[in-house]
């Protein structure tokens, strides 16, 4: 076959690298890719994930006989619809359906009319009403989000009233995420432990994937700013299969039947990013595609052949999904200062001393022959384990090598494992 993997992150390598590891006779691209994914036998190619029309005319021209789309933004832009009015055969939600992730207002609606646990919220597109609002609350912290798509930054807890009305301000005024702010969303500040369950759907049918969890603060101990996630690890042990099954049942199986009722099929993956309160499971946030680095973790793990699951999935065929009795852990090598601000592009250290783990290439480009970083997440270093403990000796044996003022890794991925 000849498959289109659209985007360029360490989500997109793991999505082309698992097809290539399934069936190596595979040609997989990637666009626009980035040259690191080239040393598993991805070819990438220039062409821009938003280039709509370049990307249907490259998937005609090389015969591709299906596309995949990693990041959300070619989604929430419609990549979905017109690939299949070009007579493409693709794997995502429509634009329709992955406004869950486009519109967080939409999303708490969707929840709301499905009766789906979630944090109570009002919704504002007037600064004003939001500031009334806000005069009103004495609990703290609280949750304000943009409505809209703000690259993993748009969500914001306020400690105290004086920092939720300065949010409010930045949002809504000063739109310091352009006009995903113009609408927002306030709610209630949630406790317990998060986690994240993605699952293949198609229409209501619901295929759940193995849980993980993400590590989004920049410093051990989950301390500094939020980041795009700086490691993961699945399974995650200290999640009951009470609980998940709870969240199967009670969260991604009515969103899947209310989204088909409604007229907006959801066909893809579904990301449910979810936290274990008294009450028990309830949504934090969806996503409309694969999360990055819960990606990079949980498809090492997945025995079945991903293009043959996606497939079946646009047939509306029924599936059978094989795991590994495994476990997976992911650690990113980031560029020194992200998030605030990566310092300049440096060359790479020499990874081919790594062994008996995988790398997945996000941050890099190529100059005279050698990789240099390109953004502030670099690359992910991956093992798959028996044990957790036989996980984190050989990755952090393996990243002592490459320790360097130059780059910043979290050393307690996992921490919170039991």
């Amino acid at each position: 076959m000849n498959i289109l993997v659209i985007g360029s992150g360490g989500r997109e390598h793991a999505i082309a690298k698992k097809i290539k590891q399934d069936t190596p006779e595979d040609a997989v691209y990637c666009c626009p890719g980035n040259p690191g994914m080239e040393v598993d036998g991805i070819q990438v190619c220039s062409l821009d994930a938003s280039d709509f029309s370049a990307l249907v005319t490259f998937a005609k021209e090389k015969e591709i006989d299906l596309s995949i789309v990693g990041p959300e933004q070619p989604l929430l832009e419609g990549i979905v619809n017109h690939f299949q009015a070009a007579g493409l055969k693709i794997f995502g939600p429509t634009q329709e359906a992955a406004l869950l992730e486009g519109s967080k207002s939409f999303a708490k609606e969707v929840m709301l009319s499905a009766n789906v646990p979630t944090a109570s919220y009002q919704a504002f597109d007037k600064f004003e009403d939001a500031i009334l609002f806000l005069a009103e609350q004495e609990k703290y912290p609280i949750v304000i989000k943009a409505d809209g798509l703000a690259a993993g930054k748009g969500v914001i807890i306020a400690q105290t009233k004086d920092e939720a009305l300065t949010t409010v301000e930045q949002l809504m005024k000063e739109q310091i995420f352009g006009e995903s702010g113009s609408k927002i969303i306030i709610e209630e500040f949630l406790e317990g432990e998060e986690f994240t369950l993605m699952a293949f759907v198609d229409g209501d049918a619901v295929y759940p994937m193995i849980p993980a969890q993400d590590h989004k603060r920049v410093f051990a101990g989950d301390k500094g700013p939020n980041t795009g996630g700086m490691g993961a690890y699945a399974p995650v042990p200290q999640i009951s299969p009470q609980i998940i099954e709870a969240s199967i049942k009670n969260i991604l199986q009515p969103v899947a039947s209310y989204m088909k009722q409604q007229g907006t099929p959801y066909t893809g993956i579904l990301y449910a990013g979810l936290i274990v309160t008294a009450e028990g499971p309830k949504v934090i946030e969806f996503n409309a595609r694969f999360g990055d680095p819960e990606a990079q973790v949980v498809l090492p793990l997945l025995s079945s052949k991903l293009v043959n699951i996606m497939d079946q999935l646009l047939r509306h065929e029924p599936l059978e999904i094989v795991w590994l009795n495994q476990v997976s852990l992911g650690v990113v090598v980031a560029r020194e200062g992200y998030p605030i601000a990566a310092k300049e592009p440096r060359p790479l250290p020499d990874l081919s001393d790594i062994k008996d783990v995988d790398v997945y290439y996000s941050g890099v480009s190529k100059r005279e022959n050698r990789f240099v970083s390109n953004g502030g997440r670099v690359f992910l270093v991956q093992k798959t384990a028996n044990t957790f403990d036989e996980a984190k000796e050989t990755l952090y044996h393996e990243l002592a090598q490459i320790s360097s003022d130059d780059w910043h890794f979290r050393a307690d991925i996992g921490y919170r494992i039991k």
